[in-house]
């Protein structure tokens, strides 16, 4: 009787109304569904072309001499690229030894936006340089040569601006002159 009740009385579904907007999630073609394509990553906040898209305006902001805004805008972007960089890593992580094909381009992309983060925190590092803030660029400067080594370039980059700080006493890489002379065989002989 019961079962009856129910089963006779109709049934009022609400329909959910969807959000609007960039983000909102598109619906599987149809026509190809075994194809899942990602919605937002060019316009979302967590991806490289939004990172670009920070740094292009943290430029603009140095040019219009608008420090503040320059530095607001490189330390977002140095946030984005730092993100993605260790959710790229992570994921290389979790597929090494499983599909090795997608580890390695999850590590690719780790390198690359890692990079984009270390230019972020260089270009930061000159804006504190710019407003006479040593105090906030060495930090900065000395992450960069941690991240990059001393050896490339945008490791040497930052050990300069160490150098003209005064921080740092010695600089580098030397002058083939300024370097000292390796002990020859003949010296070490006469030991």
């Amino acid at each position: 009787m019961i079962t009856a009740a129910v089963i006779a009385k109709p049934v009022k579904i609400l329909a959910q109304e969807l959000p609007q907007g960039p983000n909102q999630a598109k619906p599987i073609d149809p026509s190809d569904p075994n194809v899942v394509r990602p919605s937002g990553q060019e316009t979302g906040i967590l991806s490289l072309q939004a990172g670009q898209r920070l740094m292009q305006e943290s430029n603009a902001a140095v040019a219009a001499q608008n420090y503040p805004l320059a530095v607001k805008k490189l330390k977002e972007a140095r946030q984005v690229f730092n993100q993605l960089s260790n959710f790229y890593q992570d994921l290389a992580s979790s597929f090494s030894g499983i599909d090795n094909r997608i580890s390695d381009s999850q590590r690719r992309k780790a390198l690359e936006t890692a990079q984009m983060r270390d230019e972020a925190t260089y270009q930061l590092a000159v804006v504190h340089r710019a407003q006479n803030q040593p105090e906030l660029a060495v930090p900065l400067l000395v992450q960069i040569i941690r991240s990059q080594q001393p050896t490339r370039d945008l490791g040497q980059r930052a050990y300069q601006q160490l150098f003209e700080l005064g921080f740092v006493d010695s600089p580098y890489p030397r002058n083939r002159a300024d370097q000292p002379l390796a002990p020859s065989n003949s010296s070490a002989k006469k030991k």
